[in-house]
């Protein structure tokens, strides 16, 4: 009898230390994907940027379109009136954005949205477009990122309700306003679940969403394959769980998909045939799924974020004719 009582307390215990053990791992798991301070502790920024750069297409016209895009922006802020603002969100985190001013006479707005681990200052070749067709442009920013403070990275839901603020903000200042969202990546995700928001503005006339993913949680599943080497389940839903535990919010609420379902804002889909970080086959669902007037453009060889750059004149010329159709 105390020798069944010996091995059952063992078995027990080695229970209880195997499940602290994976408690740790999923909570070390979540804190590497989602939170910028434990991330650069891990030097995961900089490995996520070498990873990245490396599946980019690396061709000389999208090299040479770059460099000069970089060029026409620099040249472009050295005279472009701009002023950087701040709001706080209700669980008190300090956003920041930079707001890049439009002749007054002007109703058109647009509110840029940078991706995963990045910064406002990556969209600054798109508000420099803009700005030149006489938009107000407003280029926050993203929660837990750049300089705006969280805890941790929204992959889409909490930022949609983060970029309410900015909304807030231009029909402050502009009750005829009339609203663009555009984004890239998780920045198009978080678009996109704007978009299917019923509260959103009606001065929200058109949505442009580059490379956008269906899911968070779909995402996740197939980048914790490749960047872990594991498989999706049970690790992806656990790690749901201690999210849900940690940052109030699950991979599973950030569902750009579900959202288009509901949208009615007329939507462009644009999406690189090479992308590698997300699948062209996620904007080409998402485009099946919208319920709103929509359009889908596929930019031959391009990669991740890299259509602006691979065919500037039908990116940015779709762009302004699918605007024109929105009465933009």
């Amino acid at each position: 009898m105390r020798i069944k009582k010996k091995t059952i307390i063992r078995i027990l215990t080695a229970v209880a230390a195997l499940f602290a053990v994976y408690t740790i791992f999923i909570y070390f798991l979540v804190s590497a994907c989602l939170v910028p301070s434990f991330m650069e502790k891990l030097d995961a920024f900089e490995e996520l940027t070498e990873k990245g750069y490396s599946e980019q297409v690396h061709t000389t016209d999208i090299s040479t379109n770059r460099k000069k895009a970089i060029e026409v922006t620099k040249e472009w802020l050295e005279t472009a009136e701009r002023q950087k603002l701040s709001r706080y969100t209700e669980d008190g985190y300090k956003l920041v954005t930079t707001e890049f001013l439009a002749p007054e006479d002007s109703h058109k707005w647009v509110l840029l949205l940078h991706g995963y681990t990045g910064w406002k200052e990556e969209m600054y070749p798109f508000a420099c477009w803009y700005a030149k067709q006489g938009y107000h442009v407003i280029v926050p920013d993203l929660r837990c990122q750049g300089e705006s403070e969280g805890d941790f990275i929204g992959m889409g839901w909490t930022d949609s309700f983060d970029c309410g603020l900015w909304l807030d903000y231009m029909l402050e200042q502009d009750a005829q306003a009339q609203i663009v969202l555009h984004g890239q990546s998780m920045g198009a995700a978080t678009a996109l679940i704007m978009s299917g928001n019923q509260t959103l503005p009606g001065q929200v006339k058109a949505v442009v969403s580059d490379c956008a993913y269906t899911s968070a949680y779909e995402m996740f599943g197939d980048k914790i394959t490749e960047w872990f080497h594991l498989p999706a389940f049970p690790f992806v839903d656990n790690a749901c769980l201690m999210l849900r535990l940690r940052g109030g919010y699950d991979l599973k609420d950030a569902s750009a998909i579900d959202a288009v379902k509901k949208s009615t804002t007329p939507t462009l889909f644009i999406h690189g045939s090479k992308d590698v970080m997300i699948d062209v086959g996620m904007s080409e669902e998402l485009y099946a799924a919208a319920a709103c007037e929509k359009e889908l453009l596929i930019v031959e060889g391009a990669g991740h974020a890299q259509s602006q750059d691979k065919a500037p004149e039908e990116y940015y010329g779709s762009i302004a004719r699918f605007l024109e159709e929105c009465g933009l």
